[in-house]
Order: structure tokens, then sequence, then C-alpha cells
């Protein structure tokens, strides 16, 4: 089998290389072109080159423009990035009768009410970033190419930026911490993410499960606030030698934190579907927020 991996750089991109690598042959690109090869979601005609030159089995989309606020005073790189190029791959899929592996997120709902969102629930997203990933959802269930796209959500992993990285270093920096208490959802790592991913594409290149539309998160559900909060306080548990700082972490409202583009306060994402289809468990989120602590303050 011959995947081709677009976004090999990032946190979840970064995961699939190691989670893809026992199914066959992986060609990882970033958005720098590697012999002749182009990984730039920018540009179209190379990625449509690069997709008839390797020919692969499986194309997997680890790539997007995912800087929410930026977004807001770029659409037009937003719309090119996560909906035009989605399109490109899942056409030049369908002519190769290869399988299109897609992300999304949870930010294609409003964030109303409190119940988890299932796959069918319509969407209203609120940024230009959720606009145009629900739109990249659309263009590629239209090209009718045999894909798998994982809404997922809140992802953190020991590579790059993230919200959890962030909150480890503040807590070193300052006394006294403010984070937001009013959006609720489930810290994904981009391990268990990548994992999930090479299952579903060994059940789905054997017909062992529908494709289509999953959400994919951790178990359970958390608020910014007291995600933070067990975060902290485990790694003070973990490594006391480290000089921590907070005293206090405070919980405060969305508002008191303008941002660009608006967030959802309900990112909860019903996993049943996927579950069910792949006869597997997801494990709780404090789970995977352990292993990325162990990992990044004991080795």
């Amino acid at each position: 089998m011959k995947i081709l991996l677009l976004g090999k750089n990032g946190q979840v991109g970064w995961e699939l290389q190691r989670s893809l690598a026992p199914l066959g042959e992986v060609i990882a690109l970033g958005r720098t072109a590697e012999e002749g090869l182009c990984g730039d979601l920018a540009d179209l005609q190379g990625l449509q080159r690069t997709l008839r030159h390797t020919r692969p089995d499986v194309i997997v989309n680890a790539a997007a423009h995912t800087a929410v606020d930026k977004a807001e005073s770029e659409p037009d790189l937003a719309h090119r990035l996560n909906a035009l190029a989605p399109e490109l791959l899942a056409t030049e899929a369908k002519s190769l009768g290869a399988l299109l592996v897609h992300y999304s997120t949870d930010y294609v709902f409003d964030g109303s009410g409190m119940q988890p969102w299932v796959e069918s629930d319509v969407t209203a997203p609120l940024s230009v970033y959720g606009r145009t990933k629900l739109e990249g959802e659309q263009r590629i269930q239209a090209s009718g190419c045999r894909h798998l796209i994982f809404r997922t959500s809140w992802v953190y992993a020991a590579r790059g930026g993230n919200f959890a990285k962030t909150m480890l270093r503040l807590a070193q920096e300052l006394d006294e911490l403010n984070v937001i208490d009013d959006q609720w959802g489930a810290p994904t790592g981009a391990d268990l993410i990548a994992d999930v991913t090479a299952h579903a594409i060994r059940q789905a290149m054997s017909q062992k499960m529908d494709l289509g539309l999953y959400h994919l998160a951790a178990s359970g559900e958390t608020s910014w606030h007291n995600y933070a909060s067990y975060l902290i306080g485990e790694a003070q548990r973990l490594r006391p030698d480290m000089g921590w700082k907070v005293g206090l972490i405070s919980a405060v409202p969305a508002m008191a934190f303008p941002r660009g583009a608006q967030r959802p306060l309900n990112s909860r994402l019903d996993t049943r579907k996927l579950t069910a289809a792949m006869q597997l468990r997801l494990p709780a989120w404090q789970h995977g927020v352990d292993r990325f602590l162990y990992e990044i303050l004991c080795r």
C-alpha cells in the first residue's frame, strides 16, 4: 500500500508518520517541496502533479489553515487551503480509486446547548475557519470519492504549539492564571488521532467499516479551566523541581478574552458512531494528558 501524507510537520502529521509506517510505503510531505513533490495546499497545480506522479492508494490530509483568528483577516487563503485543496484531493482520489482521509473540526457547529454533537446535527459555523472547514467537508462528500472525514477538537501533542504547552510555560512564569471556564470539550492527543486513523485505514481498505464522516475525540468532557488545573496539578506532582510559580488558577468567561474569531462554547463530540464502526474504546482525556506530561517532563 502506498500512502501520501500531507502536513507531516504538524501535530497530527508528525504522529501519523509513526502510525502509518506499518501499513506500507509512506510518502510524507510538508509545505516545502521535496524531490520534486509538492505538499503545499496553496499550490493546487503542484498538488495535482504530485498526486498523478505518485499515484497513492491512500491520501491522508493532515494539513490545513488552522490559525483561527488569522483566518478572519485572510479568508481567501483559508478558503484555498481548507476548501479548494481538499476538493482537489478528492477529485484526484476518485480518479485514482484512492481512499482520502481528511480532518475537520468541531468549529463547524455553533456551540449551542450542552449535548455532544452527532455527525448528523445541523452545522452553523461561527468563524471563517469553521466555514471553510465545513466547505471542505462538503466538497469532499460531493466529489463521490472514497473518503473518511474525522472531526476532532482540542488537539495537543508534545510537538508544536498548543494550549497545554502554553499553560505549562505560564505556570512557571506567573503567580496567577485566568482560564476560560464556559467552553467545554475533550482534549484529544494527536497520537490518539493518528492511531485511530491507521486502524481505520486498515479496516476501510479491507471493507470492514463504512466510509464517511465520523467524530473522533477522547472520552469525557472538561472546560479549559478544569483542563488547565488538571494539567498543571499533575505537572507539579511529576516534577516539583521545575520552579512552578502559579498559585491560583482563576475561572473566567470567554468574553474576558476578546478574540478575532468567535469560538463555540460547546465543543463536545459524540463518538458513538466511530466506536461502534471500529469496535474500539476511546480512552478518557486524562489518560492522554498523563502520557503527554510524562513525555515532555520525564524523558
